[in-house]
């Protein structure tokens, strides 16, 4: 009777872990540069897309997981954290899809990745032969 509590327990992990929410997670990005990677979220977490603004005059961006109580606001922090200083604003809107809060932001990001990659493979090679 234990074993077959612990197969039911074991599947239903299998299908609590297969219901987890993929995105891409980008801490900080800014102009058009936000090197991604992937992130499993949390329960009651969505995918999310952030734009905003730092310093008056920088555009900057952000990906992610975010509390759904979260979404579709703005954000505005101030630093030092208790002048009236705006140092950066955001807005993140949320979506609820694997990976619908956008493709890498650098266009060629894989690319990227995959020349670093290259040289280094050429590197290990040259050094071991």
């Amino acid at each position: 009777m234990n074993r077959v509590i612990l197969q039911l327990v074991a599947v239903g992990f299998c299908f609590a872990i297969g219901q987890a929410l993929q995105c891409y997670k980008c801490k900080l990005g800014v102009l058009n540069l936000c090197i991604t990677s992937e992130i499993t979220c949390t329960a009651g977490e969505i995918c999310f897309s952030g734009v905003g603004t730092a310093a008056s005059f920088m555009d900057i961006k952000m990906k992610g997981c975010l509390a759904q109580g979260e979404c579709n606001k703005t954000k505005e922090v101030n630093f030092p954290s208790d002048s009236n200083s705006t140092f950066y604003s955001m807005t993140k809107t949320c979506c609820s899809t694997d990976f619908c809060n956008g493709a890498p932001g650098l266009p060629g990001a894989s690319g990227l990745t995959l020349a670093f990659a290259t040289i280094t493979a050429l590197l290990v090679a040259h050094i071991l032969v």
